[in-house]
C-alpha cells in the first residue's frame, strides 16, 4: 500500500547488502546464507491454494489474535491484517525452513502457526525468539520516530544528536534504549577478553570498567555512572559498530542504491513519472493521509465575522510570510476569549472558499460529535513547544509530500476525512495511525473520545 513493485525491489537490494554487511563486520561467514524473495513464490497457484485452504479452517477471532501485535488495531479492520498471520504462517513451509526467528511481539504469529500448519498437512516449526529493544525515546521504537532508532548509515554527528536526546534518567533502568542497546547488542558482541570502558575525567573519578552488563546496571541504578558517561561510551561503541558497515556504502553503486531505494522528499519514484508524492509511493489519486498539509498554527487574531453570526474569522500564524485567513463556525461551542493566541492544528491545503463573502483558506481541525440531538466541537490541540507552520504527519505516513491543493472534484478530503477520529486516549488518529508532529508530539483533544475529527 506504501511503495510500488520497483521500489520494494531496490529496497529488498538495500537489505540483502546491508544485512551481508552486518553479518560480516561481525565475523559471520556467508557461505550458506540465501535470499528469496516472497514474490518467488507466493503468486503460484499451489500457494494461492493454500492461502484459501488456510481460510477455511482459521476462524477471525483466531487471525485477528495473531496479528495483535504487528497489524494496526482499528475498530474496521482491512481483510489483508487478517490474512497476514496467515501468509507469514504458510512462508514457513514454502521456505523450507526447520526455524523461523523473529521478536517477541511475533509469538501470537508463531502460536498460530503452531496451530493451523498441521491442519493443512504441515510440519510444526521451531520458533525462537529474541526481546523487543526499547526506542531512545523511551517505550516502543518505531520506524516512523526518527530519534527513537539509529540507522545503519547514520553518520557519527547524527549518533551523537540522537543519543543526546535520547531518554536516560539516572537510576531508572526501566525502558532505557541506551541500556538496552548495551545489553542486548553491544555486550553480546565483546569477546570474552575484552570490557566496556566509560572514560572520565579524573577529576569525576576516572575510568570505569565492566566485564558484564549487570555490573553497569547496578552502577547506574545507584547512580555512580552519570547518563552523559554512559551516552559517550555508548556512542563511541556504536559508530565502532557501524564503520564497517557504512565503508561498503561508500561506492558509487552503494550510494545510488540508496538514493533510489529511499528517494528524498519530491525526488521522481523509480520508472515514474514525477509524480510528486513519489517517496511516498503515492499514485495521483492514491488516498493515503500524508497529502494533507496539516500544519500547527497559533490565532494571532480572532473576531466575529460581520454577515455571520456562528462565524470567527481568524488571521492564524502558519510559519509564513504574513498570517492566514481562516473561517470557522467555532462561535456556539469555543469562546473569543479562548480562540484568542490559541494554538491549532490547520489543513492548509482545501480549495480557498468564500464564506459569506470573506475567503478562507483553510479550516481548524476539530473533534465534532453529535449527541442526543447536541453537537459537542472541540479544536484539536498540537503539543507543547511546537512552531507555527511545523507539519502534522500521520504514522506509517511520513514521507509523501501534500498536495498542493486538494482537488475537489475527487473529494479527497472527504474521503480521507472519514478515518480521522480520535481515541479513546483523545488522541487524533487516522485508521488507528496517530497524529504527531514531526517532533514527535501527538495531536490531542481536551475530552471527546472515539470522535470523527472534521
Amino acid at each position: 500500500m506504501k511503495a510500488p513493485w520497483d521500489l520494494l525491489k531496490l529496497r529488498a537490494q538495500y537489505y540483502e547488502h546491508s544485512i551481508k554487511a552486518m553479518l560480516t563486520s561481525i565475523g559471520v561467514p556467508l557461505e550458506k546464507l540465501k535470499f528469496v524473495h516472497g514474490t518467488g513464490y507466493q503468486l503460484s497457484e499451489k500457494f494461492t491454494l493454500d492461502v484459501y485452504r488456510f481460510c477455511s479452517v482459521i476462524t477471525e477471532h483466531d487471525a485477528k489474535k495473531a496479528g495483535a501485535e504487528v497489524v494496526k488495531q482499528v475498530e474496521h479492520p482491512l481483510l489483508s491484517g487478517l490474512l497476514y498471520p496467515c501468509l507469514q504462517a504458510l512462508d514457513e513451509e514454502y521456505l523450507g525452513v526447520d526455524a523461523q526467528f523473529g521478536g517477541v511481539d511475533q509469538r501470537k504469529i508463531f502460536t498460530m502457526s503452531e496451530k493451523y500448519l498441521p491442519q493443512l498437512g504441515y510440519a510444526k516449526r521451531i520458533h525462537l525468539m529474541n526481546p523487543m529493544v526499547p526506542g531512545l525515546a523511551g517505550g516502543k521504537m518505531s520506524s516512523s520516530v526518527e530519534d527513537s532508532k539509529i540507522d545503519l548509515l547514520d553518520p557519527p554527528d547524527a549518533v551523537k544528536r540522537k543519543l543526546k536526546k535520547a531518554f536516560c534518567e539516572p537510576g531508572n533502568i526501566a525502558d532505557n534504549g541506551v541500556l538496552a542497546f548495551l545489553k542486548h547488542v553491544l555486550f553480546s558482541l565483546l569477546k570474552p577478553d575484552e570490557t566496556f570502558v566509560v572514560s572520565r575525567d579524573e577529576k569525576n573519578g576516572g575510568n570505569l570498567i565492566f566485564k558484564n552488563y549487570e555490573e553497569v546496571e547496578v552502577a547506574f541504578a545507584e547512580q555512580k555512572l552519570h547518563p552523559a558517561d554512559l551516552k559517550a561510551a555508548v556512542e563511541t561503541q556504536i559508530n565502532k559498530l557501524l564503520a564497517p558497515i557504512q565503508e561498503v556504502f561508500k561506492s558509487k553503486e552503494m550510494r545510488t542504491l540508496v538514493t533510489q531505494a529511499y528517494p528524498p522528499p519530491g525526488k521522481q519514484k523509480p520508472g515514474g513519472g514525477g509524480n510528486k508524492n513519489a517517496n511516498n509511493a503515492n499514485v495521483p489519486d492514491e488516498l493515503v493521509p500524508s497529502r494533507l498539509d496539516i500544519r500547527v498554527g497559533k490565532i494571532v487574531e480572532v473576531s466575529r465575522h460581520p454577515d455571520a453570526d456562528s462565524l470567527y474569522v481568524e488571521k492564524i500564524d502558519l510559519g509564513e510570510e504574513s498570517p492566514r485567513t481562516i473561517v470557522s463556525g467555532l462561535v456556539n461551542y469555543v469562546p473569543i476569549e479562548q480562540m484568542q493566541d490559541r494554538w491549532v492544528v490547520v489543513l492548509c491545503n482545501l480549495k480557498p472558499a468564500k464564506m459569506r463573502g470573506v475567503e478562507s483558506c483553510g479550516m481548524v481541525l476539530c473533534a465534532s460529535v453529535d449527541t442526543e440531538g447536541a453537537k459537542n466541537v472541540e479544536p484539536l490541540d498540537p503539543p507543547e513547544n511546537c512552531t507555527p507552520g511545523e507539519r502534522v504527519i500521520v504514522e506509517g505516513y511520513e514521507t509523501g509530500n501534500p498536495d498542493d491543493v486538494l482537488n475537489p472534484k475527487k473529494k479527497v478530503w472527504e474521503k480521507l476525512q472519514v478515518d480521522l477520529k480520535t481515541s479513546a486516549e483523545c488522541e487524533a488518529q487516522w485508521q488507528g495511525n496517530i497524529l504527531r508532529t514531526k517532533t514527535g508530539g501527538k495531536i490531542t483533544c481536551k475530552s471527546m473520545k472515539n470522535s470523527p475529527i472534521r
